[in-house]
């Protein structure tokens, strides 16, 4: 199963657990008991959340993938130099060693977001998801700053 089919799936699922925590938020109320009450507003609290989460897991696949479009646009998106092992799993050494050089890189010049989003995808082939994701934020942040040309270099 491909991420987006997945993705695709997952967002369904939750989307139906919020009718049904709706739903029974709704029954909840209508016993007119404070317990009950109670109860099913907090009911209609998850679903927002969970709905909330999704429009921002959404909105930050957007934003990254326009950051890849215009990098492969540039010419510049990071070319897989990856060694493998014979299972096709990603050498450590070899991620270590590309991920201090884009991390070199992104330390040089922090004001590019192509450093940045080329760091992401670094911290991403070592294995570290939670700090590939805040890079890639951060790249997003830095391409998305009021008054700087997308294609600007500062």
């Amino acid at each position: 199963m491909t991420s987006r089919t997945g993705f695709f799936v997952l967002s369904g699922l939750l989307l139906l657990v919020s009718l049904v925590c709706i739903g029974e938020g709704v029954q909840l109320v209508a016993t007119g008991k404070p317990l009950g009450i109670g109860i099913g507003l907090c009911a209609f609290v998850i679903p927002v959340i969970g709905v909330w989460f999704l429009v921002q897991t959404v909105r930050f696949g957007r934003a990254s993938e326009r950051l890849a479009r215009e990098l492969e646009a540039e010419g510049g998106l990071p070319v897989d130099e990856l060694k493998r092992t014979a299972g096709g799993r990603i050498d450590r050494a070899s991620a270590d060693a590309v991920f201090t050089r884009r991390k070199a890189e992104a330390e040089a010049d922090p004001t590019d977001w192509r450093n940045f989003f080329r760091l992401a995808v670094a911290y991403a082939d070592a294995g570290d998801v939670p700090r590939a994701r805040k890079a890639m934020q951060h790249a997003i942040k830095l391409h998305d700053r009021p008054g700087v040309s997308s294609t600007a270099v500062d």
